[in-house]
């Protein structure tokens, strides 16, 4: 029985971290270039007690034994890094990925951070930035004369000045690719930084080597649904009840045994 409340106790704890990063999930559902997250689970250790293939007493092999589950642990919470749907939105500095890929930003501490969300916008000195105002890299700069900004799926940003039919190049957005996405560090800020288990970034010209190609006003959206994840939220809600009711139950049957008289 008490063994019973401490496995419980673990399922207890697990849901209460499946419903975190539900909720996580959920409160972001809005929020441009997010990728939901998954919470994993693993079984604890077992209890043998009786070992599987040791004889018994009459000389035959046990085919299965008795094992005795401890519970439940955290295994990982991941990031699924699956498309997001696009939405238009005519502003020239919105950028989406179609495929695989990440902008490059600039942090203030002079490390590379990487994200999905294309929600760009122009500082004092015409750099294109985040909506924390860090520079993407590499650095593109619009003329404050510029009439019209144009970006190519390739990543090319040219310009049209007064005066002029010709489109004059400032830049070039390159985009960074990693051996397992799953494996970045979120920071915040629609942010995440390169790991030693998501390995080096892969920088290059989208739409070349299996980057997706740039949309032009265009966002991509939070990949969450949130019906899947009502869903889940029922079922985790129902999990966490059904442990709870475990140790209900094993506080009851000690009760009884402590109430049991000679």
């Amino acid at each position: 029985m008490l063994r019973s409340l401490y496995t419980a106790s673990t399922g207890m704890r697990a849901q209460d971290l499946n419903v975190s990063v539900i909720a996580n999930n959920l409160a972001n559902v809005n929020t441009a270039g997010f990728k939901r997250s998954r919470a994993d689970f693993e079984d604890l250790l077992y209890q043998n007690l009786k070992l599987m293939g040791t004889l018994s007493n009459s000389g035959n092999q046990i085919p299965t034994g008795i094992q005795l589950g401890l519970g439940v642990k955290p295994a990982a919470i991941q990031k699924i890094f699956l498309q997001g749907d696009f939405a238009q939105t005519q502003n020239p500095l919105d950028i989406a990925i179609e495929g695989k890929g990440f902008f490059q930003i600039l942090q203030p501490n002079g490390n590379s951070a990487y994200t999905r969300a294309g929600t760009f916008k122009l500082d004092n000195l015409g750099r294109i930035v985040t909506s924390e105002g860090q520079l993407m890299q590499p650095t593109i700069t619009i003329p404050n004369n510029a009439i019209n900004v144009s970006i190519e799926p390739t990543g090319t940003v040219s310009i049209t000045q007064p005066g002029t039919t010709v489109p004059a190049i400032v830049g070039t957005i390159q985009t960074a690719t990693f051996q397992n996405e799953a494996g970045l560090q979120s920071v915040g800020n629609n942010l995440f930084l390169q790991t030693g288990a998501s390995g080096p970034p892969i920088i290059g010209t989208p739409g070349l080597q299996d980057r997706g190609t740039l949309a032009q006003g265009f966002l991509e959206l939070s990949n969450v649904s949130v019906v899947e994840e009502m869903v889940n939220l029922i079922t985790a809600q129902r999990a966490y009840e059904i442990n709870s009711r475990t140790v209900q139950t094993a506080d009851e049957m000690l009760q009884i045994t402590s109430n049991l008289k000679r």
